[in-house]
């Protein structure tokens, strides 16, 4: 499952490809758990206008204490978004949103170990992300939007099947067609699981390590000298 993506942060792409209309442009930064990205949802007003605000990627519901609760809340598996406490309120409510990605990255074991991979669409195309959104206020009071990713069983798609731990259950994020972005943030919520199914699209996919981190110095090192 997805634990960290790019999210499309330039006005100009959310503009061009989800309709949205952000007064300003954020950096194109790898987004883990707990960190902030925009996210697209309908308007609260019935104009069925689409927003975009920006939310804590991984789903903060009323009774979570910290921000750390979205670390395990940031996929939310398809078969069970309606019944597990985190995610049900938001699922019932119709918090049904739309998470642009440039690209996204997942673990291939094809090598005996975890070797990080890109998976994006063909010609810098983003993809919008099936998503839930809450509301939470945080113990200081604070009000903050946060959202997850859901995600359906991924046997036999040809791009998706060969990531994850060997014996671990193949999964992949539900990619919206564009077509389809509004009815899935309008759609009353018994109609929404149609949209639960693997991406038929192309997808592109190719080893993406991260960048090496720097040895720390020794703490008896003098400048200069090796």
């Amino acid at each position: 499952m997805c634990s960290n993506y790019v999210a499309v942060s330039h006005a100009d792409r959310l503009l061009s490809f989800f309709g949205v209309e952000r007064g300003r442009d954020g950096p194109s930064m790898v987004t883990f758990p707990t960190g902030l990205a925009p996210f697209m949802r309908l308007a609260e007003d019935g104009s069925g206008n689409r927003l975009v605000d920006d939310g804590i990627f991984g789903l903060l519901p009323h009774f979570a204490k910290e921000l750390a609760y979205g670390k395990r809340t940031y996929n939310a598996r398809s078969e069970s978004v309606a019944k597990l406490a985190s995610f049900r309120e938001s699922w019932a409510k119709d918090r049904r949103c739309v998470i642009p990605a440039e690209h996204f990255f997942e673990p291939c074991w094809e090598t005996g170990k975890a070797v990080r991979w890109q998976i994006q669409q063909h010609g810098d195309v983003p993809m919008g992300i099936a998503g839930i959104y809450s509301k939470w206020r945080s113990p200081e009071g604070e009000e903050m939007f946060s959202f997850s990713m859901l995600t359906v069983n991924a046997d036999g798609h040809p791009v998706m099947q060969q990531f994850h731990r060997p014996g671990d259950e193949k999964r992949m994020v539900v990619i919206l067609d564009p077509k389809d972005y509004d009815e899935w943030l309008s759609c009353p919520v018994k109609e929404a699981p149609k949209f639960f199914k693997q991406w038929e699209g192309t997808l592109l996919a190719f080893p993406k390590p991260l960048p090496g981190r720097s040895p720390k110095p020794r703490e008896d090192a003098q400048p200069g000298l090796f």
